[in-house]
């Protein structure tokens, strides 16, 4: 791609397309041409914050405009495989945030139809680029724990806001591929080393939704799932999401290695502190109130480690090269095939092996 400016069309005009334009607005290579949204209002809304001056109500009409190169997808998780199948084929590369689709039949196909159009599709998992981890791994090939054994990884809050997540249908099942998918799609960034090292076996306990759920009666998915991973190398992942953690989104890592260990909090990681007895506007993403001691996000999207994602994959494009294997749609159908055989293993009450 030339040195103009990257013209990205969205679809989705809610939280993640917020993330998006923010970062987009530190990156001056890249410009947001239009937003497609179902919710008029919304989209009118999120035009007007972000100054994009075309705005459409079928995202269809978006993938025709000449005046876009790259199309991100912020739309409900059963819309993802579809969507990326009618960018490729209107010749568009794609950002698609996670998952890459609800099931595994529609990931290949997403993935076959940009193969086929020659176009470049980017799974934004965030973490492979927030800037903590990225330390722990050149601490770790540095060697400061030895040979690494076992980590933990988990992505909690108390239950999403959003009626497309609450919908086993249209999210593909509950916390486990809403909130889990991160720490899976970062084990494997980890200890997957590019896919070479993949996950041969899972097993994944989790509620079934409804009234089965501890707190979140109303959901169709589960609000509570674990799942252990285990690697070729013998390596093993611990992984949590659930809807059940009050308090404020809660991310974080451990590392357990032959000669020492790496704790890595996320979110509840900043440097300041707050005390408030008539409370402010924001602390952290989730959090009930700004009361009494809080330690409140400084920089949210760039800790996540969604700004140098996104600038990663506006790189790719300059320089038209391939992404690093974690954020690569091979990742995401990875992500997806682990989903499904969680929740399987959940279903029969066994550990599931992966091939494929």
């Amino acid at each position: 791609m030339s040195q103009k400016k990257i013209r990205i069309g969205m679809i989705g005009s809610r939280f993640a397309a917020d993330f998006h334009a923010d970062c987009y607005r530190r990156d001056p290579r890249v410009e947001l041409v239009a937003v497609a949204g179902r919710d008029e209002k919304r989209l009118r809304a999120y035009a007007e914050k972000w100054k994009v001056p075309h705005t459409c109500t079928d995202h269809k009409e978006l993938l025709k405009r000449k005046d876009i190169d790259v199309v991100a997808l912020c739309s409900p998780n059963n819309t993802h495989a579809p969507m990326v199948q009618d960018a490729a084929q209107a010749g568009k590369h794609v950002i698609c945030e996670k998952p890459l689709a609800t099931n595994l039949a529609d990931a290949e196909a997403a993935i076959k139809a940009c193969a086929q159009a020659k176009v470049k599709l980017f799974y934004a998992e965030d973490w492979c680029f927030a800037p903590a981890l990225l330390r722990v791994e050149e601490a770790v090939r540095e060697g400061a724990v030895g040979e690494v054994l076992y980590v933990k990884a988990k992505e909690c809050h108390n239950g999403t806001h959003s009626p497309y997540a609450k919908n086993k249908d249209t999210c593909g099942g509950g916390c486990l591929i809403h909130l889990g998918i991160h720490p899976i799609g970062w084990a494997l960034h980890f200890l997957g080393r590019n896919g070479q090292n993949p996950c041969v076996e899972v097993i994944g306990k989790a509620n079934f939704g409804g009234k089965d759920n501890y707190v979140h009666k109303e959901n169709g998915g589960e609000d509570f799932a674990l799942g252990i991973l285990k690697f070729k190398d013998g390596q093993h992942a611990f992984i949590e999401g659930n809807y059940i953690t009050v308090g404020g989104m809660d991310d974080q890592v451990e590392i357990y290695g032959t000669q020492g260990r790496i704790s890595v909090d996320l979110t509840f990681g900043s440097p300041v502190s707050v005390y408030s007895r008539p409370g402010y506007s924001y602390a952290l993403e989730k959090a009930d109130n700004t009361l009494g001691w809080t330690r409140p996000a400084v920089d949210e999207f760039y800790n996540l480690g969604y700004v140098k994602e996104l600038e990663h994959f506006f790189d790719c494009l300059r320089e038209d090269r391939q992404p690093a294997w974690g954020v690569s749609g091979a990742a995401g159908l990875a992500c997806v095939r682990i989903v499904e055989a969680l929740y399987r293993s959940n279903k029969e009450r066994k550990t599931v092996e992966l091939t494929g």
